[in-house]
């Protein structure tokens, strides 16, 4: 498997738009399974490390040190949460029970999301399904938070810009599926029988025995993500385009989605 597209490298640091469906390090279990940490370190040498995970479904902006001094300063910022991602998402939304009563308050009193948002509920792991995190207080759980922005709205599907204050694992999904609006495609923690269809949005569709869903995969994509460069100390932004397939999405929402427009990305 090749590398995947390069959005930035020099003498400290290499970026790369991670595809979804590649893990960034070797996932648990699955001995000899490809991984971008693999492809990285084959290509460029052991000493390249990531900076911080995606998750493995999700596509986007992941960053590779080159030196020791440069992963210590670009992981810093992932630690004291000053390093910025921002996350695309189309997510699902439900009737305002299915969230939780901690967030629930921010739903619309028409049943939507509101324009903007932010999710403030503690993290941890799930004990019951593990690799998986789930809403919950106590010891071992981490306070965590995710902004959020209403950019378009189409009936049930709402296009999302989301930044998580810090960049835990899932954060993203879980905060949205807690306020009943979960990644559309989300295996984890959304609804497997939410398909996003073209005839459901366009009448008189033809071929719905044969029909394929628009978008298969997670739809959550870190197209952004903003830190300091290890050398200058100036801040510098990371943009990973949108996949074709959101924007073949997109592209039949706006023409056929009900719902108005919020905002252009």
């Amino acid at each position: 498997m090749p590398l995947p597209p390069r959005l930035l490298e020099d003498d400290t640091l290499v970026a790369f738009d991670k595809p979804s469906g590649l893990p960034v390090a070797p996932e648990r279990g699955r001995k000899g399974a490809q991984s971008l940490v693999a492809l990285v370190q084959a290509s460029y040498g052991p000493g390249v490390a990531n900076v911080h995970r995606l998750d493995t479904d999700a596509s986007g902006v992941v960053v590779f040190a080159k030196t020791k001094v440069a992963l210590d300063f670009l992981s810093g910022q992932f630690q004291s949460k000053t390093a910025a991602m921002k996350y695309f998402a189309l997510a699902v939304v439900q009737p305002a029970e299915r969230a939780l009563k901690d967030v629930a308050i921010l739903r619309a009193a028409n049943d939507s999301l509101p324009d903007t948002f932010m999710i403030e509920l503690a993290l941890r792991d799930d004990e019951h399904e593990p690799g998986r995190l789930r809403v919950g207080k106590g010891r071992e759980s981490r306070e965590s938070a995710t902004a959020a922005r209403t950019l378009e709205r189409f009936g049930r599907f709402v296009w999302l810009e989301c930044n998580p204050v810090g960049n835990r694992t899932h954060q993203v999904r879980v905060h949205l599926a807690a306020l009943g609006a979960p990644v559309l495609n989300d295996a984890f923690y959304g609804d497997p029988e939410v398909k996003l269809l073209l005839s459901d949005l366009k009448r008189g569709y033809k071929g719905r025995d044969e029909e394929k869903p628009m978008l298969s995969r997670l739809a959550l994509h870190a197209g952004e993500l903003t830190l300091k460069h290890p050398t200058t100390r100036e801040p510098i932004t990371l943009t990973a385009p949108l996949p074709h397939e959101f924007e073949i999405a997109l592209k039949y929402l706006r023409k056929f989605g009900t719902g108005r427009v919020r905002g252009k990305i």
